[in-house]
């Protein structure tokens, strides 16, 4: 798995310039401005509302000696909280809102790497795609949810806190590369088959998602590249492991392609 995790993030490497050679920053508009409005919109979350988040944490002291303390620490935590939850939420947000954005970018980066010959794709409309997108996200969502509040918890205890926050890291990684990979996917399997293909390549996942999610800490400019660059850079690994296993059916051959198993 480790070194599908480095063709992940090494997937990155020359996408502003497969971007430019296909013209694709066109696609990137809408969902660049629904990722700052959903990123500024959380950010502004943390700032106002970490105070108030950290005094309810604060009641749980229930002594007078070191109150004044751990309110400073509530307040640090409440933030920790809103930021780690708010960039959840985010992540699927923007990524269900622009499925049928990302399809088409996708959709050229696999011509552009297959060639002329043609391929069966399934055929989705734009509703189609924002309505897998959304389902894939909701998945996600609550499957990294169920992951995420215990290992929340487990971040603040001392020394064993730097695996829950590791831990945290990764699961965001995958959750996220999975959505990137599944704007290629979306053409070829159905929401099952993707699940299986993502399960069998969660190292990719991981790798692209390391990218993504570093590239968010970056003020302003993050909530602009990070969408486009790692769609392209998914989108260009998932393309090549299809064709390398034959998982595309083509036009001109009586080639059915393999199915997917665990």
């Amino acid at each position: 798995m480790f070194k599908n995790i480095i063709n992940g993030i090494k997937a990155y490497f020359g996408t502003f310039n497969l971007i430019s050679k296909l013209g694709l920053w066109k696609y990137f508009v809408i969902p660049i401005l629904i990722s700052l409005i959903t990123g500024l919109t959380f950010v502004a979350l943390v700032y106002f509302f970490s105070d108030t988040l950290g005094t309810l944490i604060a009641r749980v002291w229930p002594w007078e000696w070191g109150a004044e303390t751990f309110a400073t620490i509530s307040t640090y935590i409440g933030g920790l909280l809103i930021l780690v939850l708010g960039l959840i939420l985010y992540k699927h947000i923007v990524m269900a809102l622009s499925a049928p954005f990302m399809s088409p970018v996708s959709e050229k980066v696999e011509a552009h790497l297959l060639g002329a010959t043609r391929h069966i794709h399934r055929n989705t409309t734009f509703r189609q795609q924002l309505a897998r997108g959304i389902r894939i996200s909701l998945r996600n969502l609550f499957r990294e949810l169920l992951f995420m509040i215990p290992l929340l918890v487990i971040s603040f205890i001392p020394v064993i806190g730097i695996v829950g926050t590791i831990l945290i890291f990764l699961i965001q990684a995958y959750y996220v590369g999975f959505g990137n990979m599944d704007y290629t996917m979306e053409r070829h399997f159905n929401y099952k088959e993707s699940v299986q293909f993502v399960r069998k390549h969660r190292g990719m996942a991981i790798g692209n998602g390391i990218v993504f999610v570093l590239m968010l800490f970056i003020p302003i400019i993050g909530f602009i590249i990070t969408l486009p660059i790692s769609v392209v850079a998914a989108s260009t690994q998932t393309v090549k492991i299809l064709d390398e296993k034959k998982l595309i059916a083509v036009t001109n051959t009586s080639e059915k392609p393999k199915e997917i198993k665990e």
